[in-house]
């Protein structure tokens, strides 16, 4: 399944988006998303987790972003779809102009699954998106903590990716450790990594999602100045 949000009809696409959700997330957990980077003009397209069919999810991705007419053409990956977005990249399958990882799995934590409230407060703060997760038919509870395949940890080799990159990550992450993040961008030849307060696992879909969204956009809006992401502000006073 690959969900659709389009630029407004009066206003011209200023760039496209692939969206690869994380583990047990389907493409309609990204609606919010989609919608609020649409109505700033961006094509975005969202795919279902990638674990489920990584060929098909490969297939899908190098047809998206071929056929894309607005750049920048960027790749955005949740939890295990930041991983394959990156491998992607890496091992030169696709062909992108820039890289959002959110959530990112630098270290793997697996195990017994937790009950469903456990799992929802590890995943987001937001009251909404809680909401939004248990009614989804299509989404497979504790899937968290279902390891990733194994190679792609290490096929997702931040020194193989010149493009720029942009890393967001909850502050008080349970999944995916923050200190462990900070190694593997620091290992990137062009990362930022902002880390986002109040925020758990699912960094899209936090109480913090406005935020974050809106970090994506300064990204994109840089991006679309040059790949050496030109300043667009500066703080005059404090």
């Amino acid at each position: 399944m690959t969900a659709s949000y389009d630029n407004p009809p009066h206003l011209a696409a200023r760039g496209t988006l692939v969206v690869l959700p994380g583990r047990g997330e389907d493409a309609g957990v990204y609606e919010r998303l989609g919608l609020r980077l649409a109505f700033d003009a961006y094509r975005v397209r969202v795919l279902d987790d990638p674990t489920r069919d990584p060929a098909a999810a490969t297939a899908t991705v190098k047809a998206l972003l071929a056929e894309a007419d607005a750049a920048p053409r960027v790749l955005v990956g949740s939890d295990t779809g930041a991983l394959f977005a990156a491998l992607l990249v890496a091992e030169r399958a696709v062909a992108a102009d820039g890289l959002v990882l959110a959530g990112l799995p630098a270290t793997q934590t697996t195990g017994d699954a937790p009950d469903w409230e456990a799992e929802l407060a590890a995943r987001t703060t937001c009251p909404t998106h809680r909401a939004r997760l248990a009614g989804d038919t299509g989404f497979r509870r504790g899937a968290l903590w279902t390891a990733p395949p194994p190679d792609w940890a290490d096929r997702a080799d931040p020194a193989a990716l010149p493009l720029p990159v942009l890393g967001l990550h909850g502050a008080d992450d349970p999944v995916a450790a923050l200190d462990d993040v900070r190694a593997w961008f620091a290992r990137l030849p062009r990362g930022e990594l902002v880390s986002l307060a109040g925020t758990a696992h699912d960094a899209l879909n936090n109480q913090t999602h406005r935020t974050a969204a809106a970090l994506v956009v300064r990204f994109l809006e840089r991006l679309r100045l040059g790949a050496d992401l030109p300043v667009l502000d500066r703080v005059e006073l404090p």
